[in-house]
């Protein structure tokens, strides 16, 4: 079975954007992956199918409504759907590049696009929403994070990457960021390719990588380097 992508969200429209290009248009148009936009609004109130109100004691904006957005998960993810339901949030747990991992060995994934202030705390608790964050800042909306999302999973599909070996040493596979990557011309602008990646000697090359991807890694984000902290 194929990984299905369920993305509930305000603006169907924007899928499947830069989804249909590229990689993962080219596996989805082969079906190695499927995607469905659903709108939230069909499951709106009212005349105008208004899906949020105020917030409860008061504030600015407005917040999605838990009945409108539990009745969109539910038409689109039904009690035995083995999928995780994802709420893209700037709150969330950060995403790495494990968790994408565990997420592309899935059978898909149900994602939910917040929009506004925010969703009722009460449908993500009574939905068992996991909330994500691809990093610490604020969107517009929870559609451009969803999208890094399932690039990031769609790429380690079986057989979308043209070698399955391709991705095994990119940055934050072996928790470290990746080493330099040269090609031709051999000199650009008084720059040399290290004589090393010249050598031919394998093993030296991949010495002098795991130092470089060491040393950028230590440069740029230490935090990579420090051991895990238990939580709590």
């Amino acid at each position: 079975m194929s990984f299905r992508a369920s993305v509930l969200t305000l603006y169907p429209q924007m899928f499947p954007g830069p989804l249909g290009i590229s990689l993962c248009g080219e596996a989805l148009a082969r079906g190695a992956w499927s995607l469905e936009a659903r709108d939230i609004r069909d499951f709106g109130r009212g005349r105008h199918r208004a899906v949020d109100d105020t917030p409860a004691g008061g504030g600015p904006g407005m917040v999605i409504r838990a009945d409108v957005l539990a009745q969109a998960i539910d038409a689109a993810s039904p009690p035995e759907d083995p999928r995780p339901r994802l709420l893209m949030s700037p709150r969330g747990r950060p995403l790495t590049q494990k968790r994408v991992r565990a997420l592309a060995e899935g059978p898909g994934a149900v994602i939910v696009c917040g929009r506004f202030e925010g969703v009722d705390e009460r449908v993500i608790e009574a939905r068992g929403l996991e909330e994500v964050s691809i990093g610490d800042y604020v969107l517009s909306g929870g559609e451009i994070a969803a999208i890094v999302v399932l690039d990031a999973i769609v790429r380690l599909l079986p057989g979308v990457m043209g070698a399955a070996a391709s991705g095994d040493e990119e940055s934050f596979e072996s928790g470290l960021l990746e080493y330099p990557h040269y090609t031709r011309p051999r000199a650009f602008e008084g720059r040399e390719i290290p004589e090393i990646l010249l050598s031919g000697n394998h093993a030296a090359v991949a010495r002098w990588r795991r130092a470089q991807a060491l040393a950028l890694t230590r440069a740029r984000r230490p935090d990579l380097l420090e051991p895990p902290v238990n939580d709590v």
